[in-house]
């Protein structure tokens, strides 16, 4: 074996393997197709193809092929191609390994999805899982990349991974490649295994599974910690791709895949295909000591230490891998700023060789144009640099960077006025962080709990709703949207990052401290809309209110005025002006109740309708000597109780549309049983949590302090109920005022009632078959069947009956139907007109409500049948004995098919009827000879079984034509 080292990294061949010739091996070790887009105006894409080639020199080395590979076909997925010659090619790890790229534009037609696909002749030789190893060579090697190509991917670009697939394995030890993939555009990326593909010609742009691909772990026996089976994975989210642990030295090939999803949706597949070789040797891989994971606010300078150790003593080489370093694959600078904005990030003392254990410094000052959702992927790879010719080995350590934006400082609230009344002014330091289309968005929430936040949580904390969006240059907003005296709000404000590349760079910074204002109240506020009468034109509600709080009788000019408007329904708005009430502020006044009761032109109908109220507060102009409105109340509403009978139990729901809370409080349900104008007794006091509130009665009173009314809800009866709700305004200001009382409509309801009866047990009057003569029944062709009951009874069944439903079936497989009802007292039923008696039946009982009991037991009867043939007559046409018929009394028969034979066999007649008479013809109309006739009668019954077999009758009959005596 032959070992070539450049920087500590070395390239290596299987000394079998003999190069038949560079037409019949390329070298190539591993390759992938990336693209971008970079046209806003056209479809137009650059796609590169970048192959890693063994570049040592020799009989065995692959410069010469590597050399001479300066173009390939390239198929666009569209059905066009292009012969793509090599634009550029790169020399590492001291020239033994060589990176050649292909690089082209194309433009598509349209959207679609596109497979990019590039054939390479021939792998190398000595594959070890691509059997057999000495013909891999004329493998075709190939690799492809899916777009998915649409408006609203913009300039999207594929990942480009930035480590190149170049280390080798140890024989026992584990084995890592990460490729330190990285989006531009921030879209997530997913890793998956996949399958090294083939073509079937040299330019083909169809590629395909190699058939005889190998899983790497038929080549292990165990894992590196000695544990079995062996595992050949890759770390869906990181990529980091481990084979625990090679087996067997020698050359292997694999395949993953990198997905590319955005908002969910997949929206790109790059594939590469790589080779390793895997060599025996006593040497230790080198160790990364782990790298917690960072969330940090841009703008941090980030400084994190990456610790690297060898088993062995040996030196190592720690090596940096990622987007924010903005180098390529080759080790060099791109050009540009092709990968993300500077400033980059950079390894102090990375790339060199160092004594174990060796320390280098990851260090980059974020910015505010790096924020994205998606963190920065950074992957750290360690080489160990062991004394020649022992093969390097290598470790890796990926951690995540999660760059968040800075939350909006210095925010405060005040209140303040505007010209349609209260608001509250909002102001904050500028704010500079974020990309062009940068928008600050405003949020609010009723309620100002401290609450700490995480330091990596964006955007706001549950419970705020969105406002209003302006723009970074803004510092002050002023919102007047629904405010309400007496009630803390909270703010809170986040930077909302532009979307530039329709990826995922936006995402939402943290959220600013919240800015907390109660507003002050100079209004009245409403205490009580309380109902206490119900009628549909004479209703009556009774509405308190307080003074002004924060408002002494000096304070403005007086004097002062109270307005009183009154909307229907729990959410009215179409007030109507109902009073008017002069006041002087003065605790003696008596002007802080109104008792509603309508007007000729406005009646109040407590029985159909809620009620809202809200009250306005005017004071005197000292400089006009106008009234003026100073504020308005909060609306607050009649408490609604609406009712939904059950059985034996109904079922109340109550509801208000107020300023105040009803919750966590204990409510109180009121019943009378002699109807509306009561008396009521207290029934229970229920506690609720939160709307809506329901209480179901079942008749129990649990309050017994004004005497027990508990007894069963009937359903013949009609109940009254009204409910006393118990409110507290949460306000800390208003809190002082104590428990707020209200009173519902009264309301009346029925119960239902679904107790059925109890099913009635059936008998029926039945034939006894065995005690029937021959001549019973005799010409019989109507039938009555007998049914009689017994009303069933228990202590759950209603014992109100007022019918019985009779159910009938012919058959016994029939779903039995409706037959016919009876009226109590009736226990009896004659079922008459039947052409048999055979039939199944049940009885069920009928409430007076209509509902229905279960089906008694079903009972069924049975026919007796009987047919019977002669074996003689004499069709002669004296009227006597002429026709063939059934003896005397044949019983229940439904159908006789009759056949009839000369003694030679040939069959001279045939019927189907409900009856058998033969008059002793053929079937052509003439008369038969005398003699013996064989002949077959099937006959079937009218039996209870729709499937019962008919009865056969095979046998003789002799015609006799001439007078002779019978003997």
């Amino acid at each position: 074996m032959r070992f070539i080292y450049s920087l500590g990294l070395p390239v290596f061949f299987l000394s079998c393997i003999l190069l038949p010739g560079v037409s019949q091996a390329t070298h190539v070790r591993a390759g992938e197709i990336t693209t971008k887009r970079i046209s806003t105006t056209s479809l137009t894409y650059e796609i590169t193809f970048t192959a890693y080639y063994d570049y040592t020199t020799g009989p065995n080395g692959g410069k010469q092929a590597a050399d001479l590979a300066n173009e390939y076909t390239m198929c666009f997925g569209d059905g066009t191609t292009e012969v793509v010659k090599r634009s550029k090619i790169t020399y590492i790890n001291g020239n033994t390994s060589s990176i050649n790229i292909y690089k082209t534009t194309h433009t598509y037609a349209g959207p679609g999805t596109f497979t990019i696909g590039i054939t390479v002749v021939n792998r190398n030789k000595g594959t070890i899982n691509l059997p057999p190893p000495d013909q891999s060579l004329i493998i075709p090697f190939f690799v492809s990349t899916t777009i998915y190509i649409n408006a609203a991917l913009l300039t999207n670009s594929t990942p480009v991974m930035l480590n190149p697939p170049l280390d080798s394995g140890r024989v026992g030890q584990k084995f890592c490649h990460n490729p330190a993939a990285f989006d531009a555009d921030g879209d997530s990326l997913a890793y998956r295994l996949s399958v090294p593909k083939t073509a079937p010609t040299d330019n083909s742009c169809v590629g395909r599974a190699i058939a005889v691909y190998q899983d790497p772990t038929r080549f292990s026996t165990a894992r590196e910690d000695g544990g079995a089976p062996p595992t050949f994975s890759i770390n869906p989210i990181t990529g980091e791709l481990c084979w625990d642990a090679p087996g067997e030295l020698g050359q292997f090939n694999f395949a993953f895949i990198i997905e590319e999803w955005r908002n969910g949706v997949l929206i790109g597949e790059i594939t590469r295909d790589m080779q390793i070789i895997v060599v025996d040797s006593p040497n230790k891989r080198p160790l990364i000591q782990p790298i917690p994971d960072l969330c940090v606010e841009a703008g941090t300078l980030i400084n994190q230490p990456v610790t690297a150790t060898d088993p062995d003593g040996q030196r190592v080489i720690i090596s940096g891998f990622g987007g924010v370093f903005n180098i390529g694959a080759d080790r060099q600078p791109l050009p540009a700023a092709e990968l993300i904005q500077p400033a980059y990030a950079r390894l102090i003392n990375g790339d060199i060789t160092q004594n174990q254990p060796a320390t280098a410094t990851f260090t980059w000052q974020t910015n505010c144009n790096q924020i994205r959702e998606t963190p920065y992927d950074v992957t750290f790879k360690v080489t160990d640099v062991p004394p020649k010719p022992t093969p390097s080995l290598v470790s890796f350590q990926t951690f995540r960077i999660r760059l968040i934006g800075p939350p909006i400082q210095n925010l405060t609230a005040r209140p303040t006025a505007t010209a349609n009344g209260r608001a509250i002014q909002l102001n904050w330091s500028p704010y500079t962080c974020g990309l062009p289309g940068t928008k600050l968005a405003i949020y609010r929430k009723e309620g100002c709990e401290p609450l700490v936040l995480d330091k990596c949580s964006t955007g706001v904390p549950p419970g705020y709703t969105l406002i209003a969006q302006v723009p970074t240059s803004a510092t002050t907003y002023t919102d007047t949207s629904a405010l309400r005296r007496g009630v803390t709000y909270s703010y809170r404000l986040v930077a909302l990052y532009p979307d530039v590349n329709g990826g995922t760079n936006g995402g939402a910074s943290r959220a600013s401290e919240q800015a907390c204002l109660n507003l002050p109240l100079l209004a009245p506020v409403i205490t009580q809309v309380t109902v206490d009468s119900t009628q549909t034109a004479t209703g009556q509600i009774t509405v308190r209110w307080t003074r002004p709080i924060g408002l002494n009788p000096g304070d403005l000019g007086g004097p002062y005025q109270y307005r009183l408007q009154r909307a229907t329904g729990l959410d009215g708005t179409t007030y109507t002006p109902i009073a008017t009430i002069n006041t002087s502020l003065q605790p003696s006044a008596a002007d802080t109740v109104y008792i509603d009761r309508g007007s000729s032109t406005s009646a109040l109908n407590t029985v159909a309708n809620a009620y809202r109220y809200r009250l306005e507060f005017y004071y005197t102009d000292p400089t006009t000597g106008q009234l003026t409105r100073l504020d308005v109340t909060e609306p607050a509403s009649s408490v609604r109780l609406a009712a939904s009978p059950a059985n034996r139990q109904i079922t109340l729901s109550w509801q208000a549309n107020v300023p105040w809370s009803n919750d966590k409080q204990t409510h109180d349900i009121y019943r009378s049983r002699t109807g509306p104008n009561g008396p009521f007794n207290k029934i229970r006091e229920v506690a609720v949590q939160a709307a809506p509130y329901v209480f179901t009665d079942d008749g129990t009173d649990s309050f017994l302090a004004d005497g027990n009314t508990s007894r069963v809800l009937s359903a013949d009866s009609s109940y009254c109920y009204r409910v006393m709700t118990r409110g507290q305004y949460t306000d800390a200001q208003l809190t002082r005022l104590g428990i707020l009382t209200n009173y519902s409509q009264i309301l009346c309801a029925s119960p239902t009632d679904t107790t059925r009866p109890c099913p009635p047990s059936l008998s029926l009057d039945s034939l006894a078959c065995a005690r029937l003569t021959n001549e019973s029944l005799c010409d019989q062709t109507s039938f009555t069947n007998q049914l009689s009951w017994t009303p069933g009874g228990g202590p759950s069944c209603d014992a109100n009956v007022a019918a019985y439903k009779i159910y009938y079936g012919r058959y016994r497989q029939d779903t039995l139907a409706a037959l016919s009802s009876v009226a109590v007292p009736a226990t009896r039923f004659e079922h008459s007109n039947l052409s048999t008696v055979a039939g199944c039946y049940y009885v069920t009982a009928v409430s007076q409500r209509g509902l229905e009991s279960a089906p008694s037991n079903k009972v069924c009867n049975e026919a007796c049948p009987s047919f019977v043939l002669p074996n003689v007559f004499t069709p002669n046409g004296d009227g006597k004995n002429d026709v063939f018929t059934p003896l005397k009394c044949p019983r229940f028969v439904e159908q006789v098919s009759f056949v009839v034979y000369t003694r030679w066999g040939a069959k001279v007649y045939e019927s189907t009827g409900a009856t058998l008479s033969w008059d002793g013809r053929g079937s052509d109309g003439s008369a038969l000879p005398t003699g013996l006739y064989y002949y077959q009668a099937t006959v079937r019954f009218a039996l209870l079984d729709r499937n019962a077999p008919p009865l056969i009758l095979k046998s003789w009959v002799q015609i006799i034509r001439e007078e002779m005596t019978l003997r």
